[in-house]
C-alpha cells in the first residue's frame, strides 16, 4: 500500500496504465448516457478525442497525478474510517469531491491555447458535477485497484 495517493505514479507505467484506465471509464460512462443531456456531453467527448491523435490520452496522463493530489485528502479520510468501498465514500461526498475534481479541469481548460477544447469543455461544464457524481463509484474502484 501507498503512503499517499501521488505515491502510485512511482511504479513504472503507472501513470500510462491509470490514464488508460481512466479514458476506458470516461468512455463507460459517457456511453451510457442518454437524454439530451447526454447529446451535448457525446458530441464535446467526439470533439475532444478526435480533435488531434493522441491528444485526449497525453491530456489524461497529465491530469492523473493532479487528480490524486485532489482525492488524497478523501483517500486520508476514507482511510481513518471504518472501512468500506472507497468508491462509496467518494459518493457520500458528491458534491465536494466533484468540484475538487472539477478544479483540475477548470485550470487545464482556462490555460488552452486550443479554442475547440475550450468551447467544448464550456458546453458541458454547467452539468459535469451531476456526471462526475454519478461515476464516483467508479472512480473509487479505480484509485483502489492501484493504491492496494
Amino acid at each position: 500500500m501507498y503512503t499517499t495517493l501521488p505515491d502510485i505514479l512511482l511504479a513504472n507505467g503507472a501513470q500510462q496504465q491509470i490514464a488508460a484506465d481512466c479514458v476506458a471509464l470516461v468512455d463507460q460512462e459517457i456511453s451510457a448516457k442518454s437524454g439530451v443531456s447526454a447529446a451535448a456531453l457525446k458530441l464535446a467527448y467526439a470533439a475532444v478525442t478526435t480533435f488531434a491523435p493522441g491528444y485526449y490520452q497525453t491530456t489524461v496522463e497529465k491530469l492523473v497525478p493532479k487528480m490524486l493530489r485532489q482525492l488524497q485528502p478523501f483517500w486520508t479520510d476514507f482511510q481513518a474510517g471504518e472501512g468500506g468501498q472507497f468508491g462509496d465514500y467518494l459518493a457520500s461526498q458528491g458534491h465536494v469531491v466533484a468540484e475538487a475534481l472539477l478544479a483540475v479541469t477548470d485550470d487545464l481548460a482556462q490555460g488552452s491555447p486550443r479554442g475547440a477544447i475550450i468551447k467544448a469543455y464550456n458546453a458541458v461544464r454547467d452539468g459535469a458535477r451531476n456526471h462526475i457524481e454519478a461515476a464516483l463509484p467508479s472512480v473509487g474502484a479505480l484509485v483502489e485497484k492501484y493504491a492496494g
